[in-house]
């Protein structure tokens, strides 16, 4: 399956996206992180860079889990019409998580 060039504005999105999860990963390491959200470190750089602009969505869902972002929050930042992502703020019910 050949897949199809992401446009400039999902180019974006991936852009947002990124820096909203690495925001709210704040002083935690990537390493636990990552860890904790089932995936490998290299996978969270690549999102986190933008190198990855459309991450599968329970990869995403698991990373927002883990830092203590909802979806909604999450959507919402990336999705800003006027191109300025302010601070995702996580989820009250958040609790730390930790790496087995």
């Amino acid at each position: 399956m050949v897949r199809l060039p992401l446009t400039p504005a999902e180019v974006e999105r991936g852009e947002r996206l990124g820096a909203v999860l690495r925001r709210a990963r704040g002083e935690r390491s990537m390493l636990d992180t990552a860890l904790a959200a089932g995936i490998s470190p290299e996978t969270l750089r690549k999102i986190e860079t933008g190198r990855v602009a459309t991450p599968a969505f329970p990869t995403v869902a698991a990373i927002a889990s883990v830092v203590g972002l909802s979806l909604d929050a999450v959507w919402a930042e990336i999705t800003r019409p006027d191109g300025e992502a302010q601070p995702a703020a996580p989820r009250r019910d958040a609790r730390p998580q930790m790496a087995s």
